[in-house]
C-alpha cells in the first residue's frame, strides 16, 4: 500500500502548502488543517498518520493528540518551534510516535514519514508474508493477529504491542536489546525509560501467552519457536 492518507495540522498557511506539496509528490493523500478545532472533528476520519504541529489556534496540538489517542493509536508526528526538548520529552510521553523540531527541510519530513509509515503498516515483500507461531496468524500488512484457539476476531493489541510482536517474531531467534527494540517501536527520539519495553512485553505475553518471549536478563528479548 502507498496510497496513505495523511493529516497535516499546521497553521502557518505558507509552511502547511509546502509541506503538503512534498508530501503530495509521494502519492499520499493529504488533508490540511489550519486550527485544532477542526482536526479533532477530522479524528473519526482516521487517517494513516498526523503530522501535528503544537501551537495551534484554538485547540492546541497536545489537546489533539490526546483527543487521536483516545480514539485509537494511529500515528502522530509532532513538529514544534518551542522548548524542543521540553516538547519532544512532553509529547512522547503523550504517545506521540515522532518529532521534528521547526525548521527543518521538508525532505528530513518525508524521511520520517517514509520510516514511520513502513514501521507501523509494514513495507517490502519480506514483511508482507504471514508468520505462524503457536497457532497464532501474524499478519504484517493487515497488523493483526488471530489465535487459533480463540475467537474469531483479532487479538486486540496496540500499535506499540503489534511492532513489538512484528520485530520479534520477523527473526524468530534473534535477541534484541532494549536499545534496539526502543528504536524500533519508539524511534529514534525516545527519551523516556526502559522499562517501558517490559510494560509492552508484559501485555503481550498476557495477550498471546503461547508465545515464547524469553527474556535476555541485562539484554533485552527474543521470541523462540516453542
Amino acid at each position: 500500500m502507498s496510497q496513505y492518507i495523511v493529516h497535516l495540522v499546521e497553521d502557518e498557511e505558507n509552511l502547511s502548502q509546502v509541506l503538503k506539496a512534498y508530501l503530495e509528490k509521494e502519492g499520499w493523500i493529504v488533508k490540511t488543517f489550519n486550527n485544532g478545532d477542526d482536526a479533532v472533528q477530522a479524528i473519526e476520519e482516521k487517517p494513516h498518520l498526523w503530522i501535528l504541529d503544537i501551537m495551534l489556534p484554538g485547540t492546541d496540538g497536545y489537546q489533539v493528540l490526546k483527543a487521536i489517542k483516545e480514539h485509537g493509536d494511529t500515528p502522530v508526528i509532532f513538529i514544534s518551534a518551542r522548548d524542543q526538548d521540553l516538547d519532544r520529552v512532553l509529547g512522547l510521553e503523550m504517545g506521540s510516535d515522532d518529532y521534528l523540531a521547526k525548521p527543518f527541510l521538508p525532505q528530513e519530513l518525508i524521511i520520517r514519514t517514509k520510516k514511520l509509515l513502513a514501521r507501523v503498516y509494514g513495507t517490502g515483500q519480506v514483511e508482507q508474508r504471514k508468520i505462524e507461531l503457536n497457532d497464532y496468524l501474524i499478519d504484517p500488512v493487515g497488523r493483526t493477529v488471530i489465535d487459533r484457539h480463540g475467537p474469531t476476531d483479532p487479538v486486540d493489541l496496540t500499535t506499540k504491542e503489534m511492532d513489538l510482536i512484528l520485530l520479534l517474531t520477523g527473526q524468530v531467534g534473534k535477541a534484541f536489546s532494549r536499545e534496539e527494540i526502543i528504536e524500533y517501536v519508539w524511534g529514534e527520539n525516545y527519551y523516556g525509560s526502559e522499562r517501558a519495553v517490559d510494560d509492552v512485553v508484559r501485555r503481550v505475553r498476557k495477550k498471546m501467552p503461547r508465545v515464547h518471549l524469553e527474556t535476555l536478563y541485562g539484554y533485552g528479548y527474543r521470541v523462540l519457536s516453542s
